[in-house]
């Protein structure tokens, strides 16, 4: 069995360096958000398997390949026949990045409950979901919810990032509704800041949406800053820790993944959640360095950059 598992959707993903809309020369690599934090946390050494469905082709048996070469247990990744979801990608402009992603109706938004084995999940001590998880389908939200009822009664940790993606929802009221459906169950909670609080609960400042979320029984709240940094809230103490960039700024794509997944490497393997956010931060830091999955950090190179990573107390 393993530490954390995770539900949701992996795109096959061409990255160039160059403009979307050149002659470019592609660079197959693979890349998605639930996805994204398993590969970081299972780079730091923490046991991780994927709920998801995949194409029945090659590309299919290439993700496949990819994630059993990394040491991600792909026991309850199902091929099936359909396409997998595609993503072309840029770190065009720089710092910045660009993408186009063809996803309706993949492989992976035909999941349903029954691809949830119970035993699998009860197991961990970690389930990681995310609105995209719960989006791609109306199945798939059926599938994000009774995993997340299973974990919650057999004591497993839940984690949700809100990842909103407006267009995956009729509405934001809906992907609102979506959010609230797991709140009884949460227990970390890593939304985008501002936009994400912004959008779904319509608060502004970082204490009042730590609060907020406090307030409804999260334990943990990490909020992912961009190039600030993050903050995160316990029921105990409220920590800023201001972002870090050893290698510059290329692609900021996937970094808040890397946070999530450097957060979680730390509490499943007991260490804090103000510790976890320092890892957070440093694998963030180190990811925008560099294109695609491929330019998350090793373990070295996080314990090397974690000593200039600071956690500033601003508890009231």
């Amino acid at each position: 069995m393993v530490d954390i598992v995770s539900i949701g959707e992996c795109f096959i993903e061409f990255f160039t360096y160059e403009m979307l809309h050149s002659e470019a020369e592609w660079e197959l690599v693979h890349s998605g958000d639930t996805y994204n934090v398993l590969a970081m946390a299972n780079r730091l050494g923490t046991s991780c398997g994927y709920i998801t469905r995949i194409s029945d082709d090659p590309f299919g048996d290439y993700l496949l390949e990819e994630w059993r070469k990394r040491g991600i247990d792909t026991t309850h990744a199902r091929q099936v026949r359909a396409f997998n979801a595609v993503e072309f990608s840029s770190s065009e402009p720089v710092g910045e990045g660009s993408k186009v992603v063809y996803r309706k109706g993949a492989a992976a938004s035909t999941m349903t409950p029954d691809d949830v084995d119970p035993a699998y999940i009860s197991s961990a001590k970690i389930l990681h979901v995310s609105g995209i998880s719960q989006g791609i389908s109306g199945s798939c939200r059926e599938t994000v919810m009774k995993a997340v009822k299973i974990a919650h009664e057999s004591s497993v940790l839940v984690s949700y990032d809100t990842n909103l993606r407006v267009n995956l929802w009729e509405s934001i009221a809906e992907a609102r509704d979506a959010m609230d459906e797991l709140l009884p169950y949460i227990d970390i909670i890593t939304p985008s800041f501002p936009h994400e609080p912004a959008a779904l609960i319509d608060l502004h400042s970082e204490r009042e949406v730590i609060d907020w979320f406090l307030e409804r029984g999260v334990g943990t709240v990490g909020l992912k800053c961009g190039a600030e940094g993050a903050w995160v809230g316990t029921p105990s103490e409220i920590v800023r820790i201001p972002g870090v960039a050893p290698k510059g700024l290329l692609h900021t794509s996937g970094a808040g993944d890397t946070f999530v997944g450097g957060l979680l490497h730390c509490i499943a393997n007991g260490m804090d959640a103000v510790e976890g956010a320092r890892w957070g931060v440093a694998c963030a830091g180190l990811k925008v360095g560099g294109p695609s999955i491929e330019a998350q950090p090793t373990l070295q190179e996080v314990l090397e950059v974690l000593p200039s990573v600071q956690a500033i107390n601003v508890s009231r």
